[in-house]
C-alpha cells in the first residue's frame, strides 16, 4: 500500500480537462436550466428575473476555482442544491448541480486522500437524497417517494454519486500507482549506479594495491644487499601510484560530467583495450608475463563493451598475481562479427578465483551480465584457472564510436 499523497502536478490530464470544461460550461448549463426549467405555468418558479439570475451565477462561480480549491467549491454547490428545494425549484431545473458535484467529487477522491475521497462521496449523496426527497414530499405528499419511478431515480442518484468515487479512486490509484513506479525506478537508478562506482575502485585500486604490495615486499628483502633492485622496486611503486591517481581523477571526471561546468571535452575517455600494453608493463613489474593474443578483424568497439573488457582482463590478471603463485598467464581476445570473446587463463596451482573472499569474479560477472553477456570462472582440468566472458555486439558496433 502506497501513503496518500497531495495533490500535484502529476493528476491525470483527463481530470484536469473534464474539470477545466464543467468550469465554463457548469454556470451556462445551471442558468438554462433555471430559465428553462418545469415549474408549473403561471408559478413564480416560471418568472425570470435578475435576482434569479444573479443567484445562479453565484452558485455556479465556484466551478471556476475548484480545481485549486476543491473543498470550498464542493460545499457551495452542496449548499446550492440544498437551496433548491425551499426556492421550489425542481430536478428538472437543478440536475446540472447534481452532475456538477458528481464530477467535483470524482476529482476530490482522484487529488486527495482517500479518507477526503469518502468525504466528499458521503457529503454528496446525503445533500442529493435529502433534496430529493423533500422536493418530491413537498410537491405530492410522503406517498410520492415509494412510487416506482421515482424510487428508481432515487437509486439512480445513489448509483451516480457512487460512480463517481470510483471513477476517482481508478484515477488516484493510478496516479499513486505511477508515482510509486518513478520512487523505485529512482531507488535502482542510485543503487546501479552505486555498484557500477564500487566496480570501477575495485577494478581499478585492487589491481594497483597488489602490484604495489609486491613490489614493497621485493624492495623490502634487497634494500640491504641488492640497492638497485629496491630502487627498481621502488620506481615501479611510484608509476603505479601515479597511473592509479590518474585513473581515478579521470573516473570523478566522468562523474562530473552531469555539473554545468563540466563540457564533454574536458573528459578523458575510460580505459579501454587499448590501455592493454600499459596493464602488460605494469603487471610485468609485479613478476607475472601477460602473453596477449588477439583474433579476428580488429574494430571499434562500443565504448562500455570496451571499458568492461579491460576490467575484466585487469581483474583477472590482479587475481594471478595475488593467488595463483604462477609468472605467466594468457589472454586471448577474440573479435567476431557478434560478440567480443575474452580468456584469461594460468597454470598456477593456487587458482585466480577470490570467491568469499573478494568482489572481483562478482564484479566482472556483473559486468558482463549487465550487457547480456556470458561469463563463467573456474579451476581447468589441467590445472590453473580460467575466465571467460562472452560480450555481444551491435549489429552497427562499427559505427559505435
Amino acid at each position: 500500500m502506497t501513503p496518500d499523497l497531495p495533490p500535484s502536478r502529476h493528476t491525470s490530464p483527463i481530470a484536469r480537462t473534464v474539470l477545466s470544461a464543467c468550469a465554463v460550461a457548469g454556470p451556462a448549463l445551471v442558468l438554462c436550466a433555471t430559465i428553462t426549467g418545469g415549474a408549473e405555468p403561471g408559478s413564480p418558479g416560471n418568472d425570470l428575473s435578475a435576482g434569479l439570475v444573479a443567484v445562479t451565477v453565484a452558485l455556479a462561480a465556484p466551478l471556476g476555482w475548484a480545481r485549486h480549491r476543491p473543498w470550498p467549491a464542493l460545499g457551495v454547490l452542496l449548499a446550492a442544491t440544498a437551496a433548491t428545494a425551499p426556492l421550489g425549484l425542481r430536478a428538472e431545473q437543478v440536475w446540472p448541480l447534481f452532475v456538477t458535484t458528481d464530477l467535483l467529487v470524482a476529482f476530490v477522491t482522484a487529488t486527495r486522500t482517500r479518507r477526503q475521497g469518502l468525504t466528499a462521496t458521503a457529503a454528496a449523496l446525503v445533500v442529493q437524497e435529502a433534496t430529493w426527497q423533500v422536493g418530491l414530499v413537498e410537491d405530492g405528499g410522503p406517498h410520492r417517494l415509494l412510487v416506482p419511478g421515482f424510487v428508481a431515480l432515487t437509486v439512480l442518484l445513489a448509483v451516480s454519486v457512487v460512480t463517481a468515487w470510483l471513477t476517482g479512486t481508478s484515477l488516484r490509484q493510478r496516479r499513486e500507482y505511477g508515482e510509486t513506479l518513478r520512487a523505485h525506478a529512482t531507488v535502482q537508478a542510485v543503487t546501479a549506479e552505486r555498484l557500477r562506482i564500487a566496480r570501477e575502485l575495485h577494478d581499478m585500486v585492487a589491481h594497483s594495491i597488489g602490484v604495489i604490495a609486491i613490489q614493497a615486499g621485493a624492495g623490502s628483502r634487497v634494500i640491504d644487499t641488492a640497492p638497485q633492485q629496491a630502487r627498481t622496486s621502488l620506481r615501479a611503486i611510484e608509476a603505479t601510484s601515479r597511473q592509479t591517481l590518474h585513473g581515478l581523477r579521470r573516473m570523478l571526471d566522468v562523474l562530473r560530467q552531469a555539473e554545468p561546468e563540466t563540457t564533454p571535452q574536458d573528459v578523458t575517455p575510460l580505459a579501454g583495450l587499448a590501455d592493454l600494453d600499459r596493464l602488460t608493463a605494469t603487471t610485468a613489474t609485479a613478476g607475472v608475463t601477460m602473453d596477449v593474443r588477439r583474433h579476428g578483424e580488429r574494430r571499434p568497439l562500443p565504448p562500455t563493451v570496451d571499458h568492461a573488457a579491460f576490467r575484466i582482463i585487469q581483474e583477472s590478471v590482479t587475481n594471478v598475481i595475488r593467488h595463483a603463485g604462477t609468472r605467466r598467464c594468457r589472454v586471448s581476445i577474440d573479435h567476431r562479427p557478434d560478440e567480443l570473446r575474452i580468456e584469461i587463463t594460468d597454470d598456477g596451482h593456487n587458482g585466480t578465483g577470490d570467491a568469499g573472499s573478494g568482489y572481483g569474479i562478482s564484479g566482472m560477472r556483473e559486468r558482463v551480465a549487465l550487457l547480456n553477456g556470458r561469463f563463467s570462472a573456474g579451476p581447468r582440468s589441467e590445472g590453473g584457472f580460467l575466465v571467460s566472458a562472452r560480450l555481444p555486439l551491435p549489429t552497427d558496433a562499427g559505427q559505435a564510436r
